[in-house]
């Protein structure tokens, strides 16, 4: 007869697999997020700096994680709110605030209201290929030909998205978002060694709330202002809004990133890309975008999702 161990053992969710559901949500939030900011943006245009907006999105995410955190912690669940240990781990999180909740933030949503949200995405969704090279240098995450293989068709799908690499005009605002996007991936590296031993919504916390601190300094550092008598109910929606996304987005994609390689859950994340374009055309009644360009992210998705599979199986408990 099986021990109480040994049922909680059968009975728990298989760790790859349930870090690999979690990465097609945050694709799925990403993919809605992308689309969605670029109507706050300039929402907000006007009112304050893209930067500014910026701000107060991150820190109605952070209220929003702070909540669920405590919720957590109170009700005893391992996923709560875990005090880092020793001045390794509190350095690795003071890092993530700034290189993943404050500088890279700023830089790409000031890059945003200069682009295209189609360039955007692109330049975004580059981050599986800056995370594969520092996977394998930092991580030693072992990269098959099948991630070679979903790495080349996301990043082939995108630019054939975007009407080929000719499409894509490289200004302030691309080198912006290209310079959030490497940022973002070096927070991926710093943030999988931390999940080993922090939970992933101690980090979501940290990285939002410390990060909305952050920009709040450099705002009253740069003088920005918000125009109040411009501020109205439709301001405050969005960012409401857009918060409570990017709180979503956080805490599916540090939870994913604690149960799977940052290669795979990178690469499953590009499939956002396929959310954007179904909404740009569904709702903005945009051209529908070249069908090889979908097909081609979705089969990298596809092939990523099958990288994880070969390598750990998708019931391995580990």
């Amino acid at each position: 007869m099986p021990s109480d161990t040994d049922r909680s053992t059968t009975h728990r969710p298989p760790r790859r697999s349930v870090g690999l559901a979690l990465a097609a949500t945050t694709a799925v939030i990403s993919g809605f997020a992308v689309f969605i900011n670029g109507y706050g943006v300039r929402a907000w245009e006007g009112v304050a700096s893209a930067t500014t907006y910026t701000t107060v999105k991150n820190a109605v995410a952070a209220v929003v994680l702070s909540l669920i955190a405590v919720a957590l912690t109170r009700s005893g669940s391992r996923e709560g709110l875990r005090r880092p240990e020793g001045a390794h781990q509190w350095i690795g999180v003071a890092a993530v605030a700034v290189i993943g909740g404050a500088i890279p933030f700023a830089l790409f949503f000031e890059g945003f209201a200069r682009a295209t949200s189609s360039q955007a995405a692109f330049i975004h969704k580059t981050l599986v290929v800056w995370v594969v090279i520092l996977a394998i240098v930092f991580l030693r995450e072992r990269i098959g030909w099948l991630h070679v293989a979903a790495v080349g068709l996301l990043v082939w799908g995108q630019a054939t998205l975007l009407g080929g690499f000719g499409g894509l005009s490289i200004g302030s605002g691309e080198f912006m978002m290209l310079g959030a996007t490497l940022l973002w991936a070096a927070e991926v590296v710093v943030a999988k060694k931390l999940l080993s031993a922090v939970s992933p919504m101690t980090l979501a916390v940290a990285r939002m709330a410390g990060g909305a601190a952050l920009l709040i300094g450099y705002g009253i550092v740069s003088g920005a202002s918000v125009s109040l008598e411009a501020l109205g109910a439709t301001h405050v929606l969005w960012v409401l809004l857009t918060g409570g996304v990017l709180a979503a987005y956080v805490g599916t994609w540090y939870s994913a990133l604690a149960r799977a390689q940052a290669v795979d859950v990178t690469a499953v994340l590009v499939g956002g890309a396929l959310i954007t374009a179904a909404l740009n055309v569904g709702v903005r009644g945009l051209a529908v975008p070249p069908v090889a360009g979908l097909v081609l992210v979705g089969c990298g998705v596809a092939l990523a999702g099958a990288a994880l599979v070969a390598r750990h199986g998708m019931w391995s408990t580990r």
